[in-house]
């Protein structure tokens, strides 16, 4: 596996590398569900380039750029294991060069959910995302569905942009309790995971309910939101019962929707999502 840190050696590497080339970006903290995304791509395409970079334009002042998990020495034995080609590893010195002042913004799809809460995320999602996008040139590239919200994001952007990339998004992993794969789980304590674990309790049970007939956007998010507030440590932030596609808020009888939430477990914010019909 060639790692990599300046654009000039990413598109030396990529030159020797045979086509479709998937790529899998990341922010680096490796866990199961990244693999998963890295597996597909191996599937998929005849090379994977995977990257690490922490973005800090994607948080605001008052979240966890600082803290936020790493370990760059164990991704690469990760990402190698999985027989990745190359890892682009690049410095901020790279991504974001002095006096730099050019942005890449997507209007409707990043208002509401996430977007209302994290004004200046997806801001920084897209610009980030365009930038590898210039520089890697994939042929497909693969997401994590976790992050439901940026997936639609990307997928308006790039059709937008008439990038020639295909986006792959790929179901969300879990751990064997049903708790999202997230590299802020390390953040929960022993009684802060079990309280986490509402999140998906209330989803499926949300996905239950509709499965057996019910269709009432507001009692799906009912559901949801009687699970969460079950719990002592959990601190709701949104349920949501929205068009998979638009991320329009549904009312009365839905056929199809993707029900998504955030909560405080602690000072953890956690997302979780499940799209049902």
């Amino acid at each position: 596996m060639k790692h990599v840190t300046t654009i000039k050696e990413l598109r030396a590497v990529l030159e020797e590398l045979p086509h479709p080339i998937g790529f899998v970006p990341t922010m680096g903290f490796l866990h199961e569900g990244h693999m998963s995304l890295v597996r597909r791509a191996g599937v998929e395409c005849a090379s994977v380039v995977a990257s690490i970079y922490a973005n800090p334009t994607q948080f605001a002042p008052d979240e966890d750029f600082a803290t936020y998990p790493r370990d760059i020495p164990r991704d690469k034995v990760m990402l190698e294991a999985e027989g990745v080609d190359a890892v682009w590893i690049p410095t901020t010195e790279v991504m974001y060069p002095a006096g730099y002042q050019s942005w890449v913004t997507v209007e409707d799809v990043t208002q509401p959910l996430e977007g209302a809460r994290r004004p200046t995320h997806f801001r920084g999602v897209t610009t980030i995302v365009s930038k590898l996008f210039n520089a890697v040139r994939p042929d497909k590239a693969f997401f994590g569905q976790k992050d439901a919200q940026q997936a639609v994001v990307i997928r308006r952007m790039t059709q937008d942009l008439s990038y020639p990339i295909e986006i792959v998004v790929c179901p969300i992993m879990r751990e064997s309790d049903g708790l999202a794969m997230s590299s802020r789980n390390t953040y929960l304590n022993t009684e802060q995971h079990q309280a986490a674990l509402s999140l998906s309790q209330g989803l499926m049970q949300a996905q239950a309910a509709f499965e057996n007939g019910e269709g009432d956007a507001t009692s799906l998010r009912q559901i949801v939101i009687n699970r969460v507030n079950a719990e002592n440590l959990t601190s709701l932030q949104y349920v949501s019962c929205a068009h998979p596609d638009t991320l329009e808020e549904l009312e009365g009888d839905v056929d199809r929707c993707l029900i998504s939430l955030a909560v405080f477990v602690g000072k953890t914010r956690l997302i979780d999502n499940v799209l049902l019909g």
